[in-house]
């Protein structure tokens, strides 16, 4: 007999502003006990030390996560200069302090970030990274003192500016818009490096994610306002429920294609259909008679539509 999901059956995303300090699975595990929800994930973890853009899949949009992970982001970091650390964030042990010298100018940061970190670039995931060797992430090897060999990876920074250079300080902040997989603490530690005095990440916060931008952010502070201000369990879910985001935004970018319930009875069959003079693609598909979204599926060459992923709820 299989697991059964003991809680509510929700279907959408949840848009959290992370606080500092908190871990990602921990923040994730808060807001499903708050909802009831069955089942619920998150797309891309970010770090204890960063805040901002975490979204959460409730129940049947955890389906279309890998869109999210897959999708480009967007983050403004505060950089300290002088200073070097075993993470490259202020979380890690100092292992290296240093002059900041007089030939460190807003200008210089400008000049290097253009020259060498703009496109796509090569880049060393850090040590206490979550990346994975033989299945243990590698932070936890970190942590007991070991090292592996780390291989580079191509990343793709789509945007990269100086919003402010404080030298009394020793800081400077960055925005950056960039492809997923890019890891901005190593940006700081080899933008350190180049200016000959070290740098690691002091604060690290996520604006966007694929479609979701900084203003549909909610905090853990707003729910628990909502909550409280809710006179009745079934208040409290209403309230909880109108901040969730249609399960099909993660893949809203697809091309839609509308069924009608013949066509639709036939993919949940596994059988595929004929959808003459559409161009190949990855589609998002709604029924036509109420708009309802089913799934997403694939267009060929020969305009035959097969099934990519259904919703289990939608059969």
């Amino acid at each position: 007999m299989g697991r059964r999901h003991k809680g509510r059956q929700l279907d959408g995303v949840f848009l959290l502003d992370k606080p500092p300090g908190l871990s990602s699975n921990g923040v994730l595990q808060h807001v499903k006990r708050l909802y009831g929800a069955a089942k619920a994930g998150h797309t891309g973890a970010l770090d204890p030390l960063a805040t901002g853009m975490l979204p959460l899949t409730f129940g049947e949009a955890t389906k279309f996560s890998q869109f999210l992970l897959n999708a480009d982001k967007r983050y403004q970091t505060t950089a300290k200069l002088g200073i070097r650390t075993d993470s490259s964030d202020a979380d890690g042990k100092v292992i290296e302090t240093q002059e900041i010298g007089e030939h460190v100018t807003a200008d210089l940061i400008k000049q290097l970030i253009i020259e060498h970190f703009s496109g796509e670039i090569e880049q060393v995931p850090s040590m206490f990274s979550a990346l994975k060797y033989k299945g243990e992430p590698l932070y936890k090897l970190a942590r007991r003192g070991e090292t592996v060999e780390v291989k580079s990876r191509r990343v793709n920074i789509l945007s990269i500016e100086l919003l402010d250079y404080r030298p009394e300080l020793g800081e400077f902040d960055l925005d950056i818009r960039c492809s997923k997989g890019t890891y901005i603490r190593s940006i700081v530690e080899d933008l350190g490096l180049m200016l000959g005095c070290g740098a690691h990440v002091c604060v690290l916060r996520r604006l966007e994610s694929g479609p979701y931008k900084a203003d549909m952010m909610i905090t853990l502070e707003q729910l628990d306002a909502l909550i409280e201000l809710s006179e009745s369990d079934a208040e409290k879910e209403q309230r909880l429920d109108a901040l969730l985001i249609p399960l099909y935004s993660p893949v809203e970018h697809l091309y839609k294609v509308e069924l009608d319930e013949e066509q639709k009875i036939r993919l949940f069959q596994g059988k595929p259909v004929d959808l003459p003079g559409l161009e190949p693609a990855l589609v998002r598909l709604h029924l036509q008679e109420n708009d309802r979204f089913i799934g997403i599926g694939e267009i060929n060459e020969q305009g035959i539509l097969r099934s990519k992923r259904l919703l289990s709820t939608a059969n």
